[in-house]
């Protein structure tokens, strides 16, 4: 059975998000389990994610999930807008609530850092020459 779309195409923070993930060098996006997922070999964000709130699942439809490294989940964690997200959380994943005063240089090195934690060596080292050459 496929899961439902838990996302609307349309949505204006999805556009940024996609926009950050996309000029990744590599990336691609797929939809996985009814949320956007963007990847290389392997998926380094989703957009939208969920927790358990007593047996029921509370969705989080307009938030950025990555997986930063344990210091960096530490100190998001400790953060209002953050959370762990079902299924991904206890494999070190992070979900942070978007909305109209998202500092968007922060989502940007977030999916950098998911990025560079998924990605190949190759795309990796593409990546910081691209970064060298701004």
């Amino acid at each position: 059975m496929a899961h439902p779309l838990m996302f609307d195409d349309d949505d204006p923070l999805l556009a940024r998000v996609r926009g950050l993930a996309l000029a990744l060098p590599g990336s691609d996006e797929k939809v996985s389990h009814g949320h956007p997922a963007f990847f290389t070999t392997k998926v380094f964000a989703y957009y939208g994610g969920s927790i358990k709130v007593d047996g029921q699942y509370e969705q989080h439809r307009t938030s950025l999930v990555v997986q930063p490294d344990e210091e960096e989940a530490r100190a998001l964690l400790q953060g209002p807008r953050c959370y762990r997200p079902a299924y991904l959380g206890p494999s070190g994943w992070v979900g942070l609530d978007l909305d109209d005063g998202t500092d968007w240089d922060e989502v940007a090195e977030l999916l950098e850092i998911s990025y560079r934690r998924t990605a190949g060596t190759r795309l990796v080292a593409r990546l910081d020459a691209e970064r060298e050459a701004d």
